[in-house]
């Protein structure tokens, strides 16, 4: 299929989605307003086979230690996928299917699935990496860029976590989990009944960003955006909480956005 921009439509909802550009969600407007940073690097991006900072770029599968080009040295961050191009598996009016094949930079094979499903008043991205022959770690997020402002007042951000990851110097976590400070952030949060974060324009509009996962990264330390990421685990968790992806157990997660007009 092709791998232009697609367009999913449902009620007064439309999102517009980009294979040929990582396979991101580059807009989704709610009633003509859109609430996702426009420009290539924002939209919302799909972070994977891995999320946020990998320190030095090195991670272990094993005994076998792996060296990531350094994109934010010296780190490397948020995943290959978002700098590839994805296939069109399925595409209707209001869902898409995209799958990427994960290449080197990255040092095992495998297949990275995205569904999208708009309703009229939620979206759906559901992720999954599977491994053809050989088990590794991985990890699946997603990246939103939502805008602070819509035009009216700025976005109040609305979510009460578990702990949050103390960050070091690096912008790492340093694995000791401390009591939630104030903003700004460029923070992990664990959320262990799920992520459930709130996003509101007052007077008009409130969204929420869902998922079972209990990992989120809250970034609003730029004024034109807020970023409530969703994930599978902490940023470096390739190497502190591997999740393993083997031939017969993939990896899945999903998140849902959902709104209402105020």
């Amino acid at each position: 299929m092709s791998n232009d921009e697609i367009t999913l439509t449902a009620g007064d909802a439309e999102v517009a989605l980009v294979p040929g550009s990582g396979g991101r969600v580059r807009s989704l407007r709610v009633g003509g307003v859109e609430l996702l940073r426009q420009g290539e690097r924002y939209g919302c991006f799909p972070m994977v086979p891995w999320c946020g900072r990998i320190r030095d770029g090195k991670f272990r599968n094993g005994a076998t230690l792996h060296q990531m080009p350094l994109n934010s040295p010296p780190h490397a961050i948020h995943g290959t996928a978002r700098d590839g191009a994805w296939r069109v598996a399925r595409t209707g009016r209001n869902e898409a299917v995209l799958t990427y094949d994960l290449l080197a930079p990255w040092p095992y094979p495998g297949r990275v699935t995205q569904i999208a499903a708009l309703t009229e008043d939620s979206l759906t991205l559901t992720m999954s990496v599977e491994a053809y022959d050989s088990s590794f770690p991985a990890q699946i997020g997603w990246h939103p860029w939502f805008n602070r402002n819509l035009g009216q007042d700025d976005a109040r951000v609305d979510f009460t976590p578990g702990w949050q990851e103390e960050r070091g110097a690096d912008h790492l976590p340093t694995g000791n989990r401390i009591s939630p400070l104030p903003g700004p952030w460029d923070d992990c949060f664990g959320m262990p009944d799920g992520v459930h974060v709130t996003l509101s324009w007052p007077g008009q509009l409130e969204l929420t960003v869902a998922s079972r996962e209990e990992w989120v990264v809250v970034y609003d330390e730029q004024p034109e955006a807020v970023c409530v990421e969703p994930q599978t685990g902490p940023p470096d968790g390739l190497n502190t909480r591997p999740r393993l992806v083997t031939p017969i157990e993939p990896l899945e997660a999903t998140t849902t956005w959902t709104w209402r007009t105020l």
